[in-house]
Formats: structure tokens, sequence, C-alpha cells
């Protein structure tokens, strides 16, 4: 038997199937609706991005948490076991070093939750990619 979701009405074949059926308008918006568990986290990434990227703005794309300087400059996002950080492939390379401990591929850091965030080097990789890619 297919659930059907309330919101958005797409239809599914397990009951209470997890999806983004309601794209958040705001990194605020964004936070709210996560698992009150990792609110805190994404709460303290997004201030450690803002200290980093001053002239940058916040706004949501690819229904992320984005920070945005003529192009897109960096992403973060809950996930079920970490929190993604997305700084793109030139960034993952350059820190790989930096990276080693973590689960790195494809310009995605996984950050599990289980373990203090190092925002630091995510400051200093935001920094990078703020240089690298800002307009």
């Amino acid at each position: 038997m297919k659930w059907k979701c309330p919101k958005c009405g797409r239809e599914f074949g397990r009951q209470h199937q997890e999806h983004s059926c309601v794209k958040p308008q705001s990194i605020d918006e964004y936070i709210a609706a996560q698992d009150e568990a990792v609110q805190p986290q994404l709460n303290e990434i997004r201030s450690a991005l803002r200290a980093a990227l001053p002239n940058a703005t916040e706004r949501i794309s690819w229904s992320m948490p984005t920070y945005w300087k003529g192009r897109n400059i960096i992403h973060f996002a809950a996930a079920k076991k970490h929190l993604g950080l997305y700084p793109g492939d030139d960034a993952t390379a350059a820190f790989a070093d930096e990276l080693a401990g973590y689960d790195v591929s494809k310009g995605t850091i996984r950050l599990p939750y289980d373990q203090p965030l190092p925002i630091g080097l995510i400051q200093v990789i935001a920094q990078w990619c703020y240089e690298k890619h800002a307009k």
C-alpha cells in the first residue's frame, strides 16, 4: 500500500518515507526543519561560516544552506549520520592532508555528528573557497 505525503502529495512505498517536499526559503527555516538533536551543530557551522565569510550572502541553493558571492562558494547540509560540507573538488584536493581523518569524496566532506566540528579547518577551507571563487 502506498503512502501519500500530506504536504506535497507524492506517493511512496513506505509509510512516512523521508523526503524533502517543502523547500526552505532561508537558512533559519532549513535549520528549524532538521532534527532537534543536530540543530546545535548546524548553528555552529553556520556561525563559523558567517565569521569566515563576512562578505558572502547566505541563501538556499540546491536546497542547502549556501554562502554566495557572485556564485556559490560553499554549502552545508544535514544528513542522516553526518553533517555534509560541500566546498567542491578543488578544495577537497587542496586540503587532502588536513582532511585525512574524514570521509571525503567528490567535493564533499562528511563530518560525523558524534565528533566535534573542526571549526578552524572549516573556516580555513571556506576562506580558501571564497578567495578562489568569489566574484
